[in-house]
């Protein structure tokens, strides 16, 4: 049997129907062709990832990517630092 898989879009759409909380997990599942805990695992997913949405700085990205960023450029003058001093140790 093939694996289905499932976009970031549909997967909204049964989350939000989800919490809205109208139909139960089993209509929904049923509704959707899906398994019950398949959308039990989606809304908890939704839910603790609900909170990284706000979490961005003035210039619209996480801070986490921010600081990712500014480690990576840290580690790039680094590395031009030790090549350069390579080159004039030899």
């Amino acid at each position: 049997m093939k694996k289905r898989k499932f976009t970031p879009k549909f997967k909204t759409k049964v989350v939000l129907e989800a919490l809205k909380e109208l139909s139960s997990l089993s209509e929904l599942a049923k509704k959707y062709n899906l398994a019950p805990t398949q959308v039990s695992t989606w809304k908890r997913q939704f839910l603790e990832g609900a909170e990284g949405i706000f979490n961005t700085t003035k210039g619209g990205k996480p801070e986490e990517e921010r600081e990712k960023d500014k480690l990576l450029q840290t580690i790039g003058a680094l590395k031009v630092e030790n090549d350069f001093l390579k080159k004039v140790l030899k």
